[in-house]
């Protein structure tokens, strides 16, 4: 089953606070899902503040944090955070979470980075924890790295039984845990040496794609027609010259050309050809929701008008 395409773009750092409600505003205009914020240590603005401002500005806008880092922040006190801003927004977030990855987000704030092993198991016993903090009643739950007695969490969100739960990540241990658990899946780049540079091509490539979908898809089972796949575009440029683009881009993400082009990650050419390359994503892997830099709003504006809905 196809789901239909959705289009979001990404905030990044923000100079002039009100660019985050302008961009919304316009973003909205042109027929786009959603804004999403990214969750980093860094000069953007904090995520779920920043999502509320585009809530208050907006009417239909899906509100997307992609994605929460679970170590910077107890679920008990996050789950409160986010049923408010589910409520706020009439039921608009989509709340994105991961095991966290970047290095220097948590050196630079004196956070202990775990093993991967420890924070997808934590990320895990999170989830749990959001979902029981989202349902009718108090609620106890024992886990290695969380303890909830009796809890009775409110405000309850406005979507039930929560709002859409978003898992991204690029490894088989954190993608088999979005398989089970998650709304949506956000599929990225494998970034386990917590620095996105040159080397983290190869893991973005279609082979490599092809992989973490059988993973996903070995994992959920019979839910998998229901998860919305969601792949999150790094690079874009519309020319009419995408060979010579392609061949100019591909030796610093270390992969040839027939990568580049191929990967779901990168999207460059015409608008017809950007049009059917999503298209190829989706009936390969199952990509209906995409998400690219604000900085493209409004090149890619023909591609939403184009495709979203369909």
């Amino acid at each position: 089953m196809s789901h239909p395409f959705k289009f979001s773009v990404s905030l990044g750092p923000i100079g002039d606070p009100r660019t985050l409600v302008t961009t919304a505003l316009r973003a909205e205009e042109l027929g786009y899902h959603g804004i999403s914020l990214p969750d980093h240590l860094d000069e953007q603005c904090g995520p779920l503040v920043g999502l509320t401002a585009v809530a208050v500005a907006t009417a239909d806008l899906a509100l997307t944090s992609l994605v929460l880092a679970n170590d910077y922040r107890h679920p008990v006190v996050l789950a409160k955070e986010l049923a408010t801003l589910d409520r706020l927004s009439n039921g608009r977030l989509e709340f994105g979470i991961g095991a966290g990855w970047q290095t220097t987000d948590y050196q630079r704030a004196g956070i202990t980075k775990d093993g991967a092993g420890v924070r997808i198991a934590r990320l895990a016993e999170a989830i749990t924890v959001l979902k029981g903090c989202f349902a009718d009643g108090p609620f106890d739950f024992h886990g290695d790295h969380y303890t909830i007695e009796g809890l009775d969490s409110l405000p309850l969100p406005t979507r039930r039984p929560h709002p859409k739960l978003m898992v991204a990540g690029g490894g088989p241990k954190l993608l088999s845990l979005a398989a089970r658990e998650a709304d949506i899946i956000g599929v990225n780049f494998d970034l386990k040496a917590g620095v996105i540079d040159a080397g983290v091509g190869a893991s973005g490539s279609a082979a490599a794609t092809d992989r973490k979908i059988a993973v996903i898809r070995d994992a959920a089972g019979r839910r998998f027609d229901s998860i919305e796949l969601q792949t999150r575009v790094h690079l874009t440029s519309v020319t009419d010259d995408r060979d010579s683009l392609i061949a100019a881009i591909a030796p610093g993400f270390m992969i040839t050309a027939d990568d580049a082009v191929t990967m779901p990650h990168v999207l460059v050419g015409t608008i017809d050809q950007m049009v059917d390359m999503i298209r190829t994503w989706r009936d390969r892997w199952g990509f209906s929701y995409v998400t690219w830099s604000a900085d493209s709003i409004e090149t890619l504006a023909p591609v939403v008008e184009r495709l979203a809905g369909r």
